[in-house]
């Protein structure tokens, strides 16, 4: 990679930051492209996401940054605008700035999410869905999967209150699909979406037990690193098909291009 004053910079925000893999996603992928770019990621702790956001914004070669755990929903009081689809989830996990410094938050885990999955073959329409997960990441997919013709989706939290009010919040968006809050037993489901942390770190427990679900059904993930967590190993040994957390941010490639270079994206810097 070569990087100049006229390459386009853009941060990955995220504590902790050893897992982050995005960042060299994008960057093979804007190489590949031909595009003028350069992604890495920060380390940036709660306390101290205020102090950076203000940073970057004043930083005029900076593109834009993408938002991770645990800064999804934090973020958002600290940008000027927001896309319809950041507003109704109310999460962000790309910021574009403009040049005098304005920042928008948008989110395209829902849009990445679902072309992963239909990457890997799996179907949402019809379908009766569990999510585990209430946060940034699960909002978004609760909204996208309710919206690409899910036929019921149970959510299950940590903190049943924060299930209630994505459940009440996504049926009034997406009247269309029954949504409800759950225990968390997916014995009934036809696709399992792992939308929290768990799977991450070594020892982590499941988020769900896939014994109790049909072979014929499916588990979907975010974790991105490692690619094959033990939930889906646990899956995978049942003969169920997945979906891994690399096909969700290999969907949202071009979204992210289209969202942080809605005319064009800088001119490819000449060799030699």
């Amino acid at each position: 990679m070569r990087i100049t004053g006229r390459t386009a910079v853009m941060f990955i925000l995220c504590d902790p930051v050893d897992h982050v893999r995005g960042s060299d996603l994008l960057n093979r992928r804007f190489a590949a492209a031909g595009d003028d770019v350069a992604v890495s990621p920060l380390h940036v702790l709660p306390e101290d996401l205020a102090a950076v956001v203000g940073t970057l914004r004043a930083l005029r070669n900076v593109a834009g940054f993408g938002v991770t755990i645990p800064h999804k929903v934090a973020v958002v009081d600290r940008l000027d605008d927001l896309t319809d689809r950041a507003r109704l989830v109310g999460a962000v996990n790309f910021v574009r700035r403009d040049a005098d410094g304005r920042l928008t938050g948008d989110n395209v885990d829902g849009g990445g999410f679902l072309a992963g999955l239909a990457a890997d073959g799996i179907a949402v329409e019809g379908a009766s869905v569990l999510l585990v997960g209430a946060g940034g990441a699960g909002r978004a997919l609760a909204f996208a999967v309710a919206g690409a013709g899910a036929r019921r989706l149970a959510i299950h939290n940590r903190s049943e209150d924060a299930a209630r009010e994505l459940a009440a919040a996504v049926a009034a968006a997406r009247p269309g699909c029954e949504v409800v809050v759950s225990d968390g037993d997916p014995g009934a489901v036809d696709l399992l979406v792992n939308a929290t942390s768990l799977g991450l770190r070594a020892g982590d427990p499941l988020p769900a037990d896939v014994s109790r679900m049909s072979p014929g059904a499916a588990v979907a993930e975010i974790v991105i690193e490692p690619r094959t967590t033990p939930l889906l190993e646990a899956a995978l040994a049942r003969g169920m098909r997945v979906s891994y957390g690399q096909s969700m941010l290999e969907g949202q490639f071009d979204l992210v291009r289209a969202f942080v270079w809605p005319d064009r994206l800088p001119p490819r810097v000449s060799e030699g």
